[in-house]
């Protein structure tokens, strides 16, 4: 998830997993770190972070993942995933993403040099297809395994669906029925429950949780619980509020505080949505120029409307 799966939110994946699941970079676009874009490169680099992240590839010239993957491996990488299954427009205009499923030939070349070029595991992510008239993911699936993918993530979408109506658990049942590889299943995981009912409709090796995860961290270890048969805690204000917090100080911490504060805005809405008064919340919060003044707003709303008495 572009803008989403930074460093920041990585880390508070972990702390609150206790490393229980396997984290992916934001995508990063190859065609960038061929010109030395230095925001990319920055969105590439996980070697200083404590814990394995894959780094998610992204574009349509198998040229350029060469120096790309050779360069992510430089820099940190545990595994190397190549997307070409995200939707959006101005992904498909640049021949990458959901695009390169309407181009196989294309897409075989970008995984073979991708994994000559490194000794790191090599996944690819994709759809179900380009839409209903055009459901390729088996023969796709096929096509990563024979040109040396290590294990494959399927989203139980087209790319017209975008992320509308409901994924295809079906497709990806017959995609693991079709490959010797591993396989992850992705789309509508929004629960522990889910992630449990997914693994046994489709018989994947495993789920990949993304949207459910916005504002809501939590869910990742209490499906990795729920799955080893423990039953998951109920996630408190109190703790909710101190993970805001802490993402608040995280995002502080790598970007400074004018951009922290304009991203913040998206995470301050996904964390306080099932709350009380929120909307007033956000509406007051969306108004505040200054880091400071931000975090004083989320602390006196938490206290004042979520946590009551308990502080």
């Amino acid at each position: 998830m572009a803008g989403i799966t930074d460093a920041p939110m990585r880390r508070i994946v972990f702390e609150e997993t206790k490393g229980c699941v396997s984290l992916v970079s934001e995508m990063v676009a190859v065609n960038a770190l061929s010109f030395k874009n230095a925001k990319t490169y920055k969105i590439a680099d996980v070697k200083d972070e404590p814990y394995p992240v894959v780094v998610q590839l992204m574009g349509g010239e198998p040229a350029l993942f060469e120096d790309a993957v050779k360069l992510v491996s430089n820099l940190g990488a545990s595994g190397i995933d190549i997307n070409m299954g995200c939707p959006v427009r101005k992904i498909i205009a640049s021949n990458a993403g959901a695009y390169l499923m309407n181009h196989v030939s294309t897409a075989s070349k970008i995984i073979e040099t991708a994994v000559k070029a490194t000794n790191l595991p090599v996944s690819v992510k994709f759809r179900k297809g380009w839409d209903n008239k055009h459901v390729n993911a088996v023969e796709f699936a096929k096509m990563c395994e024979e040109s040396g993918a290590a294990y494959i993530t399927i989203h139980g979408r087209t790319k017209a669906q975008g992320y509308a109506g409901v994924a295809d658990w079906e497709i990806i049942r017959a995609v693991k029925e079709n490959v010797h590889i591993p396989v992850i299943g992705n789309g509508d995981v929004s629960s522990h429950q889910k992630a449990k009912e997914m693994l046994k409709t489709t018989g994947v090796d495993a789920v990949m949780i993304g949207r459910a995860a916005l504002g809501n961290p939590f869910i990742l270890k209490e499906a990795a619980d729920f799955l080893d048969g423990i039953p998951p805690q109920i996630i408190q204000p109190f703790h909710i509020y101190q993970t805001l917090l802490r993402h608040m100080l995280y995002l502080r911490e790598y970007y400074g505080d004018k951009v922290a504060l304009s991203l913040s805005r998206k995470y301050v809405c996904w964390y306080s949505r099932h709350f009380r008064d929120a909307k007033k919340f956000r509406e007051n919060y969306m108004k505040i120029t200054n880091f400071e003044l931000a975090m004083r707003e989320i602390d006196c709303y938490f206290k004042k409307q979520v946590l009551g008495e308990m502080l």
